[in-house]
């Protein structure tokens, strides 16, 4: 069965825009991509000492189970030269799994929704882009409500356009949607 996921990407080392279009090339061998946000600017959140991110999220339909796309996610992270030597630390790419469908996975290596979602406004500000009214399975309030009540944060400011526009939002009939 086809779940719509939502992905948020980031970069920050390296040709950071260029990282970020390469993984969005390499997730349609994961499914069909069905959105792509504007790419944004943002400050390094928790270990600031490190150069700013370029991040986007991206909506992508796939019929993977959510441990096989994390399997996939982390494989093409590999490829493109991610090391996971400090955690928090710079990065070629970083790919997080924010919503997939309606699920709520809780594991020893995966959570979804992402565990800090609803805290972040350098995911939440791309991701109300392109799906400003799906809601937090959890929290049950639209990612737009979740951006609208973060307190003031790190800079977030939109640096290009979406590179690949979408002329209508992602849609969820009733049978991809159930989790």
């Amino acid at each position: 069965m086809r779940k719509l996921v939502y992905l948020s990407l980031g970069s920050n080392l390296g040709h950071r825009e260029a990282n970020l279009r390469a993984a969005i090339e390499r997730l349609a061998a994961l499914g069909e991509v069905a959105a792509v946000s504007s790419f944004y600017e943002t400050e390094p959140v928790e270990l600031a000492r490190q150069p700013w991110f370029l991040n986007c999220a991206v909506a992508l339909w796939t019929e993977k189970m959510p441990k096989q796309f994390l399997a996939a996610l982390q494989g093409i992270e590999k490829a493109m030269g991610r090391q996971r030597t400090q955690p928090k630390g710079p990065r070629v790419i970083d790919l997080d799994i924010l919503l997939f469908g309606n699920s709520v996975v809780d594991t020893a290596g995966l959570t979804i929704p992402h565990p800090a979602l609803h805290q972040r406004r350098f995911v939440l500000e791309p991701l109300a882009e392109i799906a400003p009214e799906q809601r937090h399975p959890v929290f049950k309030h639209t990612v737009r409500e979740l951006r609208d009540a973060l307190p003031a944060g790190p800079a977030v400011r939109k640096a290009s356009p979406s590179p690949r526009k979408r002329t209508s939002p992602p849609r969820i009939n009733a049978d991809e949607g159930k989790g």
